[in-house]
């Protein structure tokens, strides 16, 4: 009874089908091993096109300068900020799920971790383009740092909050990068003892770091896990705190709130979980991996989904009401005039933002709706989308109109530029996304098995069936047990 004395008797099972470790390594590692099908092809050549179209985007930009993006004198910032502060977002899922999560041993992040863990680092990729190219004058990025120079003084510098970012990003990208690597280990060395192929034995075996997976292997391994869950954990919290400081250190109204980083770090889960969701349907249906991506795991995730979705509704809600119980005419013109007021320029993003963020997810309370992979996969996209609109109304909608009336007449819509250098960031998170799931398990191998035997559907069916042979004698025991 030891095996499932902290499992709950009504969870449904987190792996399908009976499975053997031998079946286990078998489904996970042979979409390593066959050659690409043509759906792989189909969306690698898409991607990398998009990839190509964004680089030639950028390329215009630094040879021509920052005016190929359609800033003005009030919009100084855009799309290109807007999309730093999304990307960012959506690495957030990854580390909750691998650190949060593994500390609280919730076992059902187990079949969602490493495709999580993987999504994480190639946004975080993404999302650090934006301010690098944003400066304009690239190759003088060295300038911000703060080192003596016969320029004069540059440290003034560290009063920004976007060199906050530097380090927050810098540091969440570095732990989120060691934490994926630690937990592929294990499978990593799985792979390469498989290999036929010479390439393959010395490609994994020096990716693998000579794990030989002894006694004593797997006791570092669970010590690092841990002292870098440790340390991920407060960065979860952290990195999109400091990301909100972008704002809500100015005195613009609409950005000048101190309801930001919690509202922020609430969006970036929910947005994380969303993604995690569209990235997991599509690889669970291309690599037919249903058996460990189960209905269950995405039943959990729409949970944290509707929850998150909630709390980011309800800031929205207290933004409008301290706007209108401050009495300040700015903050309530900002909120009540150029946001929610529909017959203003930008009117329509924020009811698309509140259709998409706040009315939508609450389909998730059935639990029918929850674990519809149509439903949940078409709702992922447009938690996404919605969460987009979240950023370009906090960011445009704030500034387009400033202090000076005669600078209204002033309407900012991207460049066909800035758009191509969005979809460039497309193109690399799902080129990255796309040889990832090429070359390395999508499913951590070592901790699917660990679960196995107290989540497992084989097991799950042999308590059923003690239950039913001896119920009082099942009941005795599992009260023991607990």
């Amino acid at each position: 009874m030891a095996l499932y004395k902290y499992e709950s008797q009504v969870r449904p099972p987190l792996v399908d089908g009976n499975k053997t470790y031998h079946q286990i390594t078998e489904d996970i590692v042979r979409p390593i091993e066959a050659r690409p099908s043509k759906l792989w092809w189909t969306g690698f050549l898409i991607s990398v096109a998009l990839l190509c179209f964004g680089i030639f985007s950028v390329t215009r930009e630094v040879i021509y300068g920052v005016g190929q993006w359609n800033l003005h004198k009030t919009v100084g910032w855009g799309w290109d900020i807007t999309n730093f502060v999304w990307w960012v977002g959506i690495g957030h899922a990854g580390t909750l799920i691998s650190a949060i999560l593994l500390l609280f041993r919730q076992g059902w992040r187990t079949g969602v971790n490493r495709a999580a863990e993987a999504m994480t680092i190639f946004a975080v990729m993404c999302a650090g383009q934006f301010p690098i190219w944003h400066m304009g004058r690239v190759w003088m990025a060295f300038f911000v740092l703060p080192y003596p120079n016969s320029r004069g003084s540059l440290w003034p510098n560290f009063n920004s909050p976007l060199l906050w970012d530097v380090f927050a990003v810098g540091t969440y990208f570095t732990v989120s990068v060691l934490f994926w690597y630690c937990g592929l280990l294990p499978d990593l060395a799985t792979v390469r003892d498989r290999a036929k192929l010479k390439w393959r034995k010395f490609f994994y075996g020096l990716t693998s770091f000579g794990w030989t997976g002894s006694t004593k292997h797997w006791q570092r391994h669970e010590y690092l896990s841990l002292i870098l869950a440790g340390l991920a954990t407060p960065l979860v919290l952290s990195v999109h705190t400091i990301v909100s400081f972008d704002f809500a250190t100015s005195i613009v109204p609409g950005w000048h709130t101190t309801i930001f980083p919690p509202y922020f770090v609430a969006g970036a889960v929910f947005s994380g979980f969303a993604m995690v969701q569209t990235l997991l349907i599509i690889t669970r249906k291309v690599f037919n991996l249903k058996e460990y991506i189960t209905l269950e795991h995405i039943d959990v995730m729409n949970k944290i989904i509707v929850l998150t979705g909630s709390i980011v509704g309800i800031a929205y809600l207290s933004e409008l009401f301290v706007a209108w119980y401050s009495q300040n005419p700015y903050e309530a013109t900002a909120f009540m005039q150029d946001r929610a007021n529909l017959f203003t320029p930008y009117g329509w993003a924020y009811y698309i933002m509140m259709s998409c963020n706040v009315l939508s997810p609450q389909v998730f309370w059935s639990r029918k709706m929850r674990r519809n992979l149509t439903v949940t996969f078409f709702m992922s996209v447009i938690v996404n989308i919605g969460m987009w609109f979240e950023r370009f109304v906090i960011i445009v909608s704030s500034i387009y109109r400033d202090y000076i009336p005669s600078a209204w007449a002033t309407y900012y819509s991207p460049s066909i530029w800035e758009v191509g250098f969005y979809l460039g960031t497309f193109g690399l998170f799902f080129t990255c996304y796309f040889l990832f799931s090429k070359f390395f398990p999508v499913i951590a191998l070592a901790e699917i098995k660990h679960i196995l035997k107290k989540s497992g559907d084989g097991f799950k069916e042999k308590m059923g069936e003690a239950e039913k042979e001896a119920p009082e004698a099942f009941a005795h025991e599992m009260a023991h047990a607990h």
